[in-house]
């Protein structure tokens, strides 16, 4: 894969887990990296093990302080070359009907408003830059199928991330670049650690998508189970489809470019 080298980096969620093995790698590139992350020793203690990084205390569903943390990086590097809006939060667990719906939005705030509002706040500012860069958003093996059962509010959010990003992406010039971060099951801090424990090795998992990051891939990925799982939504999906004919004068994609193009 070719490489990208961007000259800084921010990354949300950046005090623990993915964010952090990520940010280790590109600092160890010479990338310059700001972590963002709720405060507390967890993010003062992630600044220190990294030379030369940057911490800024950061909610990511409030805009004001998502809008705080772009002002700090254009600030500190001039350009931001690289933003990963990585940080999330586990769902209410439970069969639907039995979520609080109160509890579904707060986790919608963090795991999809949280995402909305990073692209928002750095987006223009990237492109105003004019250097290659790229904005990745964190979705999850559940952007594309029910990997755990009764978690309806974390997979309804990670599949809009996915549709988040895949419309950001015709939004930006040449130049930036998006693309979504697809973890599979990763043995972080994220859940109980009893279970979370089966899940693959948080730095063998880090050196696996770093490379994709650098080479600008659409979709960064680690778990090649998942494809299974992904067959079987399509092919549910083509089956649905075999009783029809052909309708291509009425593909909203091809009618859009036809009545635009010059």
């Amino acid at each position: 894969m070719s490489e990208w080298l961007p000259a800084s980096a921010v990354i949300t969620g950046g005090a623990s887990g993915i964010g952090l093995a990520v940010a280790h790698r590109l600092a160890q590139r010479g990338v310059r990296i700001m972590l963002a992350d709720l405060p507390g020793t967890a993010l003062e203690d992630a600044v220190a093990a990294i030379d030369g990084a940057l911490a800024q205390p950061c909610d990511v569903s409030d805009p004001k302080q998502v809008d705080s943390l772009a002002d700090a990086a254009f600030d500190a590097f001039g350009t931001v070359e690289l933003l990963m809006n990585n940080a999330g939060a586990g769902g209410p667990r439970g069969k639907l009907w039995d979520i609080d719906p109160e509890q579904a939005r707060r986790h919608f705030d963090v795991n999809v408003w949280g995402v909305w509002h990073g692209c928002r706040a750095f987006a223009p500012r990237m492109i105003e830059q004019d250097v290659p860069s790229a904005i990745y958003n964190t979705g999850s093996e559940n952007s594309f199928f029910c990997a755990v059962p009764q978690t309806a509010a974390y997979i309804a959010g990670k599949h809009a991330v996915l549709g988040l990003t895949e419309s950001l992406r015709e939004d930006l010039p040449a130049h930036v670049h998006a693309g979504t971060i697809v973890p599979g099951w990763v043995f972080t801090g994220f859940g109980d650690a009893r279970v979370m424990q089966y899940g693959m090795d948080l730095d063998d998992y880090a050196d696996l998508i770093v490379p994709q990051l650098l080479a600008r891939r659409r979709f960064v990925v680690s778990h090649r189970s998942n494809l299974r799982r992904v067959d079987e939504r399509m092919e549910a999906l083509r089956i649905s489809y075999a009783d029809f004919g052909t309708d291509d004068e009425n593909d909203v994609r091809d009618v859009i470019a036809h009545l635009t193009s010059p």
